[in-house]
């Protein structure tokens, strides 16, 4: 059994990048973005609502403040104050998926926030701070397994869950390769797929130098703003399920 989440609302205005109603036809959650990196109040309202409506968990995809930089700038932002914005942030969608019926279910970082958070413990530590100020009952924190992130999150209580990713390449020690450095991304649906099965029914996948990588996760993300996106996720689910794996929301 595993979880299938994607980014959506990534867009601005009248500039959309993800193809948000298509993937909630595949997705089990949402990865809502929250205006810091791409989204808006009104594309924020209009994800909850379509995936309050198919039954898609709503998570608050949080970020540094880096609108021209989608999220995947490195920045230094102090303690207070990042703990502050992503209360913020989850605030912000907590108002439009209860309008809509549903609630946030969880928390994930994105892009520069959530890789800096593996080795980070600052970091890490302010973003679990402000998922306590947002308030209410511990929500679950996604992340990479063994990061500094999921340490601070379980050391306040909070649920953490497993993410892995199907169309990222991995280091032999189980972190990202970064998207500055070549062959970041896996590009053929083939090999995304190959990937997904292999993360979700054997707990492996192959990393950068070819090795076979142990990686249980709870939940398999494909990236939203991946060209295709839609029609992959598709497949990967469809795939997983002819696999004898079950896809549904994480517990």
């Amino acid at each position: 059994m595993i979880d299938l989440n994607a980014d959506l609302g990534e867009g601005f205005g009248r500039w959309r990048l993800t193809d948000d109603e298509a993937l909630l036809s595949s997705v089990t959650s949402a990865n809502v973005a929250c205006g810091f990196h791409a989204g808006d109040p009104a594309t924020m309202r209009r994800v909850c609502e379509l995936a309050a409506e198919r039954g898609v968990r709503i998570g608050a995809q949080v970020s540094y403040r880096d609108l021209a930089g989608f999220g995947r700038r490195a920045m230094d932002v102090p303690f207070a104050e990042l703990a502050a914005e992503i209360a913020y942030q989850i605030g912000a969608l907590e108002i439009f998926a209860r309008a809509a019926g549903s609630r946030v279910s969880y928390v994930k970082p994105h892009g520069a926030l959530y890789n800096r958070t593996v080795r980070d413990a600052e970091q890490a530590a302010a973003v679990v701070e402000g998922v306590r100020l947002a308030g209410g009952e511990p929500l679950p924190v996604l992340g990479l397994p063994g990061s500094r992130l999921h340490e601070a999150a379980a050391g306040a209580g909070f649920p953490v869950v497993e993410e892995a990713f199907a169309d990222r390449a991995y280091r032999p020690d189980g972190t990202l390769v970064p998207r500055t450095e070549p062959d970041a991304v896996v590009h053929d649906p083939d090999e995304v797929i190959k990937r997904s099965v292999g993360i979700a029914r054997d707990g492996e996948v192959a990393s950068a130098d070819g090795a076979a990588l142990p990686l249980r996760a709870r939940s398999l993300c494909v990236h939203g703003d991946t060209p295709g996106a839609a029609a992959l996720a598709g497949r990967v689910r469809a795939e997983l399920a002819s696999a004898g794996v079950t896809v549904r929301a994480f517990a």
